[in-house]
């Protein structure tokens, strides 16, 4: 059975010796940016920490663009972060799957809402 939402937390800076909280098993994980809310990284995983931890965040140097993935595109200190424990890598991705196709029903509807107020009938 899959837990709830953790609190958002502030995406860690390794660089002033910060560190992740999320769980070592499987799991949800959900990024986003502090002031508007929009969603910068989302997946599931076999390790949420070590997921979190993988992520890139920063500048874009020559290296990273030719090696490694891009990094997000906001400052570590505008990111947080908040993650979903689960209790198999299977139920990890059938929560995704499950919280992916609600975000996608609310954006549809949040759509329609605002199309229907601009086109009365």
């Amino acid at each position: 059975m899959v837990q709830t939402w953790s609190a958002w937390k502030r995406f860690p800076d390794v660089q002033a010796g910060g560190h992740v909280e999320a769980p070592i098993g499987p799991g949800v994980y959900e990024v986003r940016h502090t002031n508007t809310g929009r969603v910068v990284a989302f997946g599931h995983t076999g390790s949420v920490a070590k997921a979190i931890s993988d992520l890139k965040v920063g500048g874009t140097g020559v290296f990273a663009r030719l090696f490694g993935r891009e990094p997000l595109v906001a400052p570590v200190n505008d990111l947080e972060y908040r993650t979903c424990a689960a209790s198999s890598r299977a139920d990890a991705k059938t929560t995704a799957s499950r919280l992916l196709g609600l975000r996608q029903t609310a954006w549809k509807r949040r759509l329609d809402a605002s199309w229907a107020a601009r086109h009365p009938r």
